[in-house]
């Protein structure tokens, strides 16, 4: 091997949120990776925090955050079954819902990759408009345009 070669690990990163597109990103890499060995998934979602003076009362606060963790809960436990059913070990499998204040979803997930040190990101479209994007952009390009030392799969 020579010194611009890079070694990756076996481990992926599928970051998630509750759309359409998100469950066919992990549909995609549960089919793909059927029955391979090795691989290690973390399936991420980032809780995105409200500002400061966005709820009234702390109370307000804590009854958002318990009803959103509920929610992701959930979710992040179906995407894990759709991993077991096509043949994952279940101990290969992590979930993760970090809550954090995030100017940027794509910086966020971007930060988990680097602390995790996961070779691949696994991300579903956003389903914006080419235009939207053009404006906006769209937290799947931000990936793959700052991603660093690992590959990115952008599902459609």
């Amino acid at each position: 091997m020579t010194h611009s070669e890079k070694t990756f690990n076996k481990n992926i990163l599928i970051a998630v949120d509750d759309s359409e597109n998100a469950r066919r990103a992990v549909s995609y890499v549960s089919q793909l990776l059927a029955g391979v060995k090795g691989f290690k998934i973390l399936i991420l979602h980032i809780i995105s925090q409200p500002e400061e003076d966005y709820f009234s009362t702390s109370a307000e606060k804590e009854n958002w955050l318990n009803t959103n963790q509920l929610k992701v809960d959930v979710m992040l436990e179906d995407y894990r079954q759709i991993l077991i059913h096509e043949g994952f070990d279940p101990n290969d499998i992590r979930v993760q819902s970090t809550l954090r204040y995030c100017p940027s979803l794509s910086e966020c997930i971007l930060k988990e990759q680097y602390k995790t040190q996961y070779s691949t990101i696994v991300v579903g479209r956003q389903g914006i408009s080419r235009s939207e994007e053009f404006l906006f952009g769209s937290i799947s390009s931000k990936i793959v345009n700052h991603a660093r030392n690992c590959t990115v799969w952008v599902v459609e």
